[in-house]
């Protein structure tokens, strides 16, 4: 860093050197300490995850995710290609200094490109919170400076870079599209005002409830306070309770409610299908996919559906056995092979480090000590690693699918991993970990009505929806094209009006509810 451009680094940080900002003394250098090893990013991403709706747990995972990637870059790369030395801060006066000055290469400015990592990959996700977070990573960076460890270019540099970080996450793990975005066919149901005639059955045992919100029984007696609820707890057969509901909704010419994970949510559509009988969605699991796609990520959302009588056409997908009787559906994905430990290993790791990186690590680790699957697929033999099958096409393409644009249009998404190619396992390896898994040999994804899968003898389980049944020598997957009608509100809102609508209901809630 010679010539004019340092010059002008130094001449800017002199500048800064000497400007006396009011308050700052006491506020950027503890802010500047608090950012060291992402700390403060990592406390903001779990307060986001815990505090917030879908949008904010999502944020939070590429925010941490692009953190990483941007750490990973500045550390181990560019800090080792530009060696710059330290600023000489004897001109910073010395209330501003830190206690441990830093000794590595002063460009780029990995705090600054952490904190735009951060922030960046927060507003992809969910710019309101984006908002909220981009002052104080603009504030750190700039903190660099103002302690005298950085110039000015080396945290542009490090802005830049963070930035970048965040954008190639998108490369692997596009952004859930606005629910605006989602083309969803609308379709009428029965408007219920106050709930009158829908009785919901609640999974006690699903999902971990959410911090500052009463049970999720009470709060549906408190948004819709003229619906039925029945409680399904630990112990309770689930089966029955919800075709007890499904006998009292038809009795009253109402609708089937049901909160719980997505197991749940597919034992009642099922049975809503059957009856002939709307299906009101309130998200009360740990992920909610299904919710999420039906564009309902909040109880406020189904009961302003529930109200108003607005609805969205959906797919039941089938499966059945050899001689044509059903075995069970789903909602959302069917999976035989290693996908079911794929996920389970992925959804424990994504929280901290995003959900690319998460399903790449899971992927290596459930290949290591693999068995490959021998199988037919509508009369072709195959020897794979997985199968996995989506209720209609989820995006993105790879081992990490989140959303689906169209609920209705009648096809089955199938993703294989072929296990007989020469060396199937390390090409795999290799195109996820550069994210070309979709230009990969060894992988196929493919649209279709149906797929025949035969030769299951040595398969014991077939997974969806994240429950587990026993599978038979053969199967046939199929659908139901839009067999299930699904609350959805005809006018998605962002979550800054959710949250607005939630606290016009504050004064209600004082209100005793039902335990």
């Amino acid at each position: 860093m010679t010539g004019r451009i340092g010059r002008i680094d130094r001449r800017w940080f002199e500048r800064v050197a000497a400007a006396r900002l009011a308050g700052a003394e006491q506020v950027l250098p503890p802010l500047s300490s608090a950012a060291n090893r992402g700390r403060l990013w990592f406390g903001a991403a779990a307060l986001l995850a815990a505090a917030g709706g879908p949008a904010a747990r999502r944020a939070a995972r590429r925010g941490v995710g692009a953190l990483a990637l941007a750490s990973l870059t500045t550390n181990a790369v560019a800090k080792y290609a530009v060696r710059r030395s330290r600023p000489v801060h004897d001109a910073v006066p010395l209330v501003r200094r830190l206690a441990k000055a830093p000794w590595t290469s002063s460009f780029p400015s990995g705090h600054a490109a952490s904190a735009a990592a951060f922030a960046t990959g927060v507003a992809l996700e969910s710019p309101p919170y984006g908002a909220v977070v981009a002052p104080v990573a603009a504030a750190v960076a700039f903190s660099r400076v103002y302690v005298g460890v950085h110039y000015p270019g080396d945290v542009l540099a490090g802005i830049a870079l963070g930035a970048a970080a965040a954008a190639v996450t998108c490369y692997w793990w596009p952004p859930r599209p606005a629910p605006a975005r989602i083309e969803r066919t609308r379709v009428p149901a029965p408007a219920l005002p106050d709930g009158e005639g829908l009785v919901v059955v609640v999974n006690s045992g699903s999902g971990k409830g959410v911090p500052g919100r009463p049970p999720a029984r009470g709060y549906v007696e408190l948004l819709l306070p003229g619906a039925e609820v029945l409680e399904c707890g630990q112990g309770d057969d689930l089966g029955k309770v919800l075709d007890k509901a499904v006998a009292r909704a038809a009795e009253s010419g109402g609708a089937l409610g049901v909160c719980g994970g997505d197991g749940t949510v597919n034992a009642a559509a099922r049975r809503a299908v059957a009856a002939g009988l709307a299906l009101a969605v309130f998200p009360g699991g740990t992920l909610n996919h299904f919710a999420l796609d039906a564009g309902t990520a909040t109880f406020e959302d189904t009961a302003h559906a529930v109200r108003r009588g607005e609805a969205v056409r959906v797919d039941l997908a089938r499966v059945r056995d050899g001689a044509g009787a059903d075995v069970t559906g789903f909602v959302n994905t069917f999976s035989i092979g290693l996908y079911p430990e794929l996920v389970r290993r992925r959804e424990r790791l994504e929280g901290r480090i995003g959900k690319w990186p998460a399903a790449t690590v899971s992927l290596l680790g459930v290949l290591r000590d693999a068995t490959p699957l021998r199988v037919r697929l509508d009369g072709h033999d195959r020897v794979l690693w997985l199968l996995f099958a989506g209720n209609g096409r989820y995006l993105p393409d790879g081992l990490a699918p989140s959303h689906r644009p169209h609920l209705d249009e009648g096809l089955l998404d199938v993703r294989t991993v072929d296990a007989e190619a020469p060396l199937a396992r390390t090409r795999l390896a290799l195109s996820a970990l550069a994210g070309a898994l979709r230009r990969s040999h060894v992988y196929r994804a493919e649209r279709v009505e149906q797929l025949r899968i035969s030769g299951l003898e040595s398969v014991a389980d077939l997974a969806y929806d994240g429950e587990r049944a026993p599978a038979p020598d053969a199967l046939l997957l199929d659908k139901r094209r839009g067999a299930l009608t699904v609350y959805s509100p005809a006018d998605p809102e962002d979550e800054i009006t959710q949250l607005a609508r939630t606290a016009s209901l504050a004064a209600a809630r004082r209100r005793p509810v039902n335990p």
